[in-house]
């Protein structure tokens, strides 16, 4: 009798959800992908602690936001909880440099360093246009393999929602295409900085 009673229990823990989960197949929406890019703003400080006379520094704000909109069907045993929509935020929302306070503002050496600094305020910019189109791909990619959850309860759908994305999130595709844009931001700021002669900042000084 109990060997029976055991195995009763193991197949309503084992097998009932997988029932729920090829109920909830049927549910399962082509993902509708937004993606914005944030308007970025520049600010520009000086330390009061000494710096490099002759070169600035940024620091990039990136934003990665993702919204999901989920569908809610009511089925005989529970709720299916499905990704529906996806509005993503990823891009720069603010640049930050400083530059050293012996370069006083709006002189020449000052100016000299505020555009190579705007040299790499323009190379970050350039990595999200140039990936703008893969970034949309691997969203979409990410929430099209995401299959609806199931619950039983109607108190564990914000649970579920807070599953699906991250699930999106950890898709292999969105973290690939961030360390693809991590990369390029390294190289084309290192070519900038190998480029860099520094004959604006010297002319400043020529008699």
């Amino acid at each position: 009798m109990k060997s029976k009673f055991f195995w009763g229990l193991f197949s309503v823990l084992f097998f009932s959800p997988a029932f729920a989960y090829d109920d909830c197949l049927p549910y399962k929406f082509t993902p509708k992908v937004v993606l914005e890019i944030p308007i970025w703003t520049k600010e520009v400080v000086q330390p009061l602690k000494y710096m490099d006379l002759l070169h600035g520094n940024v620091s990039a704000t990136m934003v990665d936001n993702y919204d999901i909109v989920a569908d809610i069907t009511n089925i005989e045993d529970g709720y299916c909880v499905a990704l529906k929509s996806v509005y993503a935020t990823i891009g720069y929302s603010n640049f930050l440099v400083q530059i050293d306070i012996r370069n006083k503002p709006e002189t020449c050496s000052y100016n000299a360093v505020l555009d190579h600094e705007d040299e790499h305020i323009r190379a970050y910019l350039s990595v999200i246009d140039d990936y703008k189109k893969e970034l949309q791909d691997s969203i979409y990619s990410a929430a099209d393999s995401i299959t609806p959850i199931f619950v039983r309860n109607r108190d564990d759908i914000d649970a579920a929602i807070t599953e699906l994305n991250a699930e999106l999130q950890a898709h292999p595709d969105l973290i690939l295409i961030k360390q693809k844009i991590k990369a390029a931001e390294e190289i084309r700021n290192k070519r900038i900085d190998q480029n860099n002669t520094g004959e604006s900042f010297k002319k400043c000084f020529e008699k």
